[in-house]
């Protein structure tokens, strides 16, 4: 799990722990400090996706790779415009009623990332099993 700075939430243990995120020591977690760090040391910008209400292409149509980023931006600002802007064939969002947007950023992160896990599940099991 990559996270980029400024993240939203705590990672120290108690919050962690509060959470129930009992697979967390489980996780390989490597945090950076902008965008353009982590942009630096993974250039295959091919394979990014970002999740953002700012486009109409839904999560399901991108064809996900085993290896592929999956970027989710903060509950309150999303991601910045700068970098959407910069990757717009890559974007995609969660299709939602009128009513508007009450999803979070973990069921969010869990639609999309489940996509992509459906759509390789051959790669995945292989990692797994």
């Amino acid at each position: 799990m990559h996270l980029i700075e400024p993240i939203g939430f705590s990672l120290d243990e108690k919050a962690v722990r509060r959470a129930g995120l009992d697979y967390w020591k489980l996780l390989k977690i490597k945090v950076w400090k902008n965008f353009e760090v982590f942009l630096a040391a993974n250039p295959q910008s091919d394979r990014f996706f970002f999740a953002t209400t700012k486009t109409e292409t839904p999560y399901f149509e991108q064809e996900f790779k085993a290896g592929d980023f999956l970027f989710f931006g903060s509950e309150t600002s999303g991601i910045d415009t700068s970098i959407l802007n910069a990757y717009a064939s890559q974007c995609m969002t969660i299709p939602m009623g009128k009513e508007g947007r009450s999803l979070n950023l973990a069921i969010s992160t869990g639609i999309v990332l489940y996509e992509a896990i459906k759509q390789n599940f051959n790669t995945y099991t292989k990692d797994v099993m």
